[in-house]
């Protein structure tokens, strides 16, 4: 650890207040979950030891997050589409199912949203865009099919940027979905309806895209849970515009209410053709994981830019406290040369593929960021986009060999906290695109190994701090009991059951 520390030089102490134990930075505006009704606040597994014991209903708990949901619309705007009606029939159908002793596992009764990029039957799948027709879709999208045979309440669909196209959330028909721990603030994207949703309340269980960050740049911002699964462990249908960058994966205040969604969502469907054809694994969690022994790369060099300092030092007294475990933690550089230009050149052609279906006519109400993004990605030429689909290739056989010397790789999630809205990089940074400090993120879309982020700690401003955890492909079950087990050394709880406070780091 020796040369990352020195990398460091003096570091300042973070902030450990944890999410909900009285900490003074919170900004006016700004909403935790101890906001929220009790029946919000709960867990997954809290919620269905409750029904089982006939001590509350899925009607009294959709009906909290239904109310929860409209109130946080209201002020950060992480809805696009409530379905009051639906979700409290579903919910008295669990209700009867439960009443019977004939519940369809742990999840049913659970709330849930869905990312407004994936079609749910009767809802209108409008990929936030003001060109679509907004006509209510004829079939679940297998993920949300399998959601629903588990019994899980489907409540709204969530905000993204138009076609999910950048890593902050916001859009010309929607306008900008805030932070909730300071509305002044990007709550980071494109699954940002998501994570303020998770952050705030509003359901247990959330579904989120990821084609180059998307599920664990928000989770980072807002201080919760966000795990990109190994490619094709989730259906991806109607496929992505973005092609085999393009993961389905699970949004939450807690690992173990992830890993139970991941789990649901494990399923084999015809109508992808790019799921791998192996069959994965329960992500079941390991409470007893033995840090003795493993091997642990530490990336924390981006492939762009700088890691904030307080960011880098919070990492870094996370790896101090996995080697404290008997962990073997040594820093790392990312294999693949410029791998940000091959990323760039599969990402917008991505966007001009998805651009070229909207009329041209009507390309006018586009947010113009997408409308250059496509722009260039329509430039490259067959040959150009052929030797990035190489380079890809190359770069994730390099990523498999290092997963094969390295039990886990940890990093940053992000080397920059939430930053104001209406931005695509932080104001005033080194930054020109949202690719560059997506630098931890999209690498890990190109090599397709499973990603999750849990936060661990708050900038000097009161921030949240994100933390990755890589991990081999198929290995999701590692890397999701590597995730809870850092929450618990950090002290980073979010149930009423459990420990609301955090242990210094």
């Amino acid at each position: 650890m020796t040369q990352v520390i020195d990398m460091v030089g003096e570091m300042k102490d973070v902030p450990t207040a944890g999410p909900e134990n009285g900490t003074d930075v919170r900004h006016g505006g700004a909403a935790t979950i101890s906001d929220a009704d009790i029946l919000c606040r709960l867990t997954a597994s809290e919620l269905a030891g409750l029904y089982l014991k006939r001590q509350a209903s899925p009607v009294e708990v959709v009906q909290a997050v239904l109310t929860r949901g409209a109130s946080i619309n209201a002020r950060f705007n992480a809805f696009a589409f409530l379905d009051d009606e639906g979700a409290i029939a579903a919910a008295k159908a669990s209700e009867r199912r439960w009443l019977d002793g004939a519940a369809l596992g742990p999840l049913d009764g659970i709330p849930a949203t869905i990312k407004d990029l994936m079609t749910v039957k009767n809802w209108p799948t409008r990929f936030v865009s003001g060109v679509t027709a907004g006509a209510r879709s004829q079939a679940d999208a297998p993920s949300v099919a399998a959601l629903r045979a588990k019994g899980v309440l489907l409540v709204g669909a969530t905000t993204t940027p138009e076609f999910g196209w950048k890593a902050v959330t916001d859009s010309p028909m929607f306008g900008a979905t805030s932070n909730p721990w300071n509305p002044a603030l990007t709550c980071g994207g494109s699954s940002g309806g998501a994570a303020v949703a998770a952050r705030t309340g509003c359901g247990n269980l959330h579904l989120g895209t990821d084609g180059g960050g998307s599920v664990r740049i928000p989770a980072a911002f807002t201080g919760v849970v966000g795990h990109k699964p190994s490619f094709g462990r989730v259906p991806y249908y109607p496929p992505s515009a973005f092609g085999t960058l393009g993961h389905l994966g699970p949004i939450a205040r807690t690992v173990e209410d992830a890993t139970l969604m991941l789990d649901a969502m494990t399923v084999r469907d015809a109508r992808d053709w790019n799921q791998p054809a192996i069959e994965f694994a329960s992500a079941v969690l390991s409470r007893q994981r033995e840090w003795r022994g493993l091997r642990i790369g530490l990336w924390s060099t981006p492939i762009a830019g700088e890691v904030a300092p307080e960011i880098l030092a919070a990492v870094v007294r996370v790896a101090r406290l996995l080697e404290e475990a008997g962990a073997a933690v040594e820093p790392i550089n990312l294999p693949g040369g410029n791998i940000l230009a091959t990323f760039n050149i599969l990402w917008s052609a991505g966007a001009a593929n998805r651009v070229s279906k909207i009329a041209e006519k009507d390309r006018f109400q586009m947010d113009p960021g997408l409308l250059r993004a496509a722009e260039i990605g329509g430039r490259f030429s067959a040959s150009e986009y052929a030797e990035a689909l190489l380079h890809r290739s190359a770069f994730g056989a390099e990523m498999d060999q290092l997963l094969r010397i390295y039990d886990l790789v940890i990093s940053p999630t992000t080397p920059v906290a939430a930053f104001p809205l209406m931005h695509d990089v932080p104001p005033g940074s080194v930054y020109q695109e949202w690719t560059e400090w997506a630098c931890f993120n999209f690498p890990i879309n190109l090599s397709q190994q499973p990603a999750c982020s849990v936060p661990i700690g708050l900038t000097n401003r009161g921030l949240p701090i994100g933390f990755q955890i890589v991990g081999a492909r198929g290995a999701d079950a590692d890397v999701l009991s590597a995730a809870m087990q850092v929450m618990e050394l950090v002290g980073w709880m979010d149930s009423p059951s459990q420990s609301s406070g955090r242990k210094k780091t």
